[in-house]
């Protein structure tokens, strides 16, 4: 196929806070995809901030898909993010059977972490969230969230074994993705390794990398679009699961070494010379 490869990437747009599509758009794009956008919401910062404002744009979401149809517009891979309602998860549905054919499905179930679910969510959600899994080629949980789509008890430590990973992947492809990126397991304190899983071949590749004791919000978001960028670009899932591990590794450190270093999210605009080096 000549020219630029054309990705959507769908998710809300918080208008400072570095994260969602205000990290999704810029990254997809420096790695040289077209990049267009269904915006789900705009909030006046993300939610870490006290006091924002929030406007829901679901309504938005059939009238933009039937202008692109009538316009003849389509995409070579959908990513979905953060979705704040039962009813944009089944817009998803639509939109997958409408553009996804044949095409990246990459569903980032943005919903929980450190075993909790994200303020408004519920089980119900999750349930719901699990049904949309089963349309991706790819899913990007983290270990909170693999937990949730699969009604599996969150461990009680944060250091897992391979038996629990192994049952959690199985019940992950049991709801029906073609692959699985799990994301945030801790076999050994101070280390984080990410499990890239077939679940057709069930062939499994992982990378490990060095755990930061630091949380900042956003980081999600910048692995799975490195991850997903990468994908689109024809690289193999571990080679995407290595190059986002490292950049959102290498932003959150870039972060640190400032002393007036911002608490809302992390430098990641001033690593990507080296991503674009390494996708050389």
């Amino acid at each position: 196929m000549g020219g630029m490869k054309r990705i959507l990437t769908v998710q809300d747009i918080s208008c400072v806070g570095k994260c969602s599509l205000t990290v999704a758009l810029p990254i997809l794009s420096a790695m040289g995809l077209e990049t267009a956008i269904i915006p789900t919401a705009v909030l006046s910062t993300h939610t870490a901030f006290k006091g924002f404002t929030f406007a829901d744009l679901t309504d938005e979401i059939e009238k933009i898909t039937s202008h692109w149809k009538k316009e003849g517009i389509s995409f070579d891979g959908i990513y979905t993010g953060y979705l704040g309602s039962f009813e944009q998860l089944e817009l998803m549905k639509k939109l997958f059977a409408d553009f996804g054919k044949d095409r990246l499905i990459f569903v980032d179930p943005c919903m929980a972490d450190n075993g909790s679910l994200y303020p408004g969510f519920t089980p119900e959600f999750a349930k719901a969230m699990a049904s949309l899994a089963s349309h991706a080629d790819v899913l990007v949980p983290n270990i909170t969230e693999a937990c949730f789509l699969t009604e599996t008890p969150y461990p009680q430590t944060p250091v897992v074994d391979e038996i629990f990973v192994d049952s959690l992947l199985k019940k992950l492809a049991a709801l029906g993705p073609k692959s699985v990126i799990l994301k945030g397991v801790t076999y050994r304190e101070g280390e984080c390794t990410v499990i890239a899983y077939d679940c057709i071949s069930k062939e499994r590749s992982q990378y490990t990398h060095e755990l930061l004791p630091v949380k900042f919000h956003g980081t999600g978001d910048i692995f799975a679009s490195v991850a997903f960028g990468a994908l689109s670009l024809g690289k193999s899932t571990i080679e995407a699961v290595r190059l986002a591990a490292d950049f959102t590794v290498q932003s959150i450190k870039e972060t640190l070494s400032h002393n007036d270093h911002n608490w809302y999210g992390v430098d990641f605009e001033t690593v990507f010379p080296q991503l674009l080096a390494k996708l050389k």
